[in-house]
Parts: structure tokens; sequence; C-alpha cells
């Protein structure tokens, strides 16, 4: 069972664009958020430099394109940002993870860079800037248990403060496909398209082995194209004998992108995503009976 969380927001500066912290109720755990030009100004809170982890954050304002996050550790926050404003141009934003009862060690917190950078990579929502994966310390069963629950708290609140580096891209277990298929959105189209999707929170979802029409039409949009290009680089469509195929679950930031996508031309995702007894995602969505 899942139950509500209380999480408290300051404004540090009384600045919605300025420094903020963030806390869950009941927790020791404290994140930052720091844009990249008050850092210098951070001399101010004392509790930054203490020992915890870190995320360097650019998101990407081309949605074609994945944000940038570097996550890393220090003894000293505070002194290891000043170093990375000196170093790293690529970021723009930073969180902070630390201890208000400063009962993070150096071994915990190389814990959760690791883990971190781990949950990071499975989820490849952003482009990690890590030249290296972080060695993971040594713990005993009873910390490590203890920095499981610190980091689950740690993405709950970086998901809070606007940014979605670790999490998954919700999947639809195999099984569900052949026993229910009441919330499944299908394609089918000319030059091979036929996708299978699902709508989420933060878009739609189209599913792996989908396969994508091949060739793109005349007035094919410049953006689509483009969006085709980059996945198709990135290995999310290969090309499988004769077909383009979707080859892992994509999460796209509209219905309407994902049809596109799948059709190769022009499309409006709430009429052309349907469910098997052919009712469009717009109605379904708006709760209209057929």
């Amino acid at each position: 069972m899942k139950f509500g969380k209380t999480i408290k927001l300051f404004l540090i500066d009384g600045d919605t664009n300025g420094r903020l912290t963030c806390e869950l109720s009941n927790w020791t755990g404290k994140a930052y958020k720091i844009p990249r030009n008050s850092i210098k100004i951070c001399s101010d809170r004392p509790e930054l430099q203490t020992t915890g982890v870190y995320m360097l954050l650019n998101k990407n304002a081309d949605l074609s394109e994945k944000g940038q996050l570097y996550i890393g550790e220090a003894e000293d926050i505070f002194k290891r940002l000043i170093q990375h404003v000196k170093e790293k141009d690529f970021w723009n934003e930073a969180i902070v993870l630390i201890s208000k009862d400063e009962n993070l060690n150096k071994a915990h917190i190389k814990y959760l860079e690791n883990r971190l950078h781990e949950i990071a990579c499975n989820a490849n929502r952003f482009e990690l800037i890590n030249t290296q994966k972080p060695t993971q310390s040594s713990i005993s069963e009873s910390d490590k248990a203890e920095m499981e629950e610190f980091l689950s708290n740690i993405l709950t609140l970086v998901n809070t403060l606007g940014y979605n580096a670790f999490e998954q891209i919700r999947q639809v277990d195999k099984k569900e496909i052949s026993v229910s298929e009441e919330d499944l959105f299908y394609i089918s189209a000319v030059r091979g398209a036929s996708g299978i999707g699902k709508t989420t929170s933060e878009g739609f979802v189209v599913f792996e082995n989908s396969q994508v029409a091949d060739p793109v039409t005349n007035s094919y949009p410049k953006t689509m194209q483009k969006l085709r290009d980059i996945l198709i680089s990135e290995g999310a469509i290969v090309k499988d004998q004769d077909k383009m195929i979707i080859k892992k679950d994509y999460l796209f930031t509209s219905s309407s992108t994902a049809a596109m996508i799948i059709m190769g031309r022009s499309a409006n995702g709430l009429t052309e995503w349907k469910l098997k007894s052919g009712k469009t995602l717009q109605d379904y969505e708006t709760g209209k009976n057929n």
C-alpha cells in the first residue's frame, strides 16, 4: 500500500528561480537545488560544507535530445561545487543531498553515488557525463539497508525537483498484454507501421518490437525526421531485415509524436491510437463511450 508524503520546499532567497531546499517529512535527509550562478554565494550555508552526494544537471531545451547529468560525492560539497564551476561548463543546476544529522560517512556516500549511477544508466533518461563508473563501497548489511531507504527518498526528492533522470520508463509486464488489453493502444497503417503503446502520466510509451513505417512521406515534418534520425543513431530504432523496429520501450512526450514516428507521416495521436475495441485515445481520456 502506498501512502501520501509531505514535502516541504523553502525558497532560500525568496526567488522561484533561485536556491531552494526540499525536505521529506520524518526523514533526516535534505536536498538543495542550486542554480550554477548561485554556487558562489553558498558559503552562507554551512551544512553544504559537509559530506553528501550531488548531481550536476542540464535539461536539453530540445525535447528530442537527452539532458546531461554528472553524479558525484564529496566530504565538502561546497568546495567540490566551486571546483566544478571552474572545470565543467555543461551544467546549469546542481542538486545536493546531505544528512541533517551528519550521519553520512565516506563509505555511505560512495555507496549512494554508485547506486545513483547504476539507476541513471538503467533509466537512460539523461546522458551521463561521468567518465568512469563509481566504485561501490563495502558496507555492513544494516548500513546497506539504511542507505537503500535513504536512496529511495533521494529519488523521490529529485523527481519532485523536476528531474526524472532516475525514473524508469513505465513498462507493461509482457503477461499483461495477453491477459488484459483494456488500456493498450494500437496503430496499424501502410508502409509497415504497426505499433502498440500505453499512455502514462509522463507522455506515451511505445513498446519494443513495434514497427516503424519505412519510408516516410515527402511531407514528413522536419522535427519528426530529426527525432527519427536521433532514435536510429542511438539504437532505439533498428533495421531488422526489411523492417524498422523499436528496439526498446520508448517514452514520447505526446501520443502525436509517437504516432508520427510509427506512421512516418503527420498524425494526430488522439485519433490514431485506438483500443482493441476501436475507441480512440481521445475518447478514452475524456471518458466518452462509443
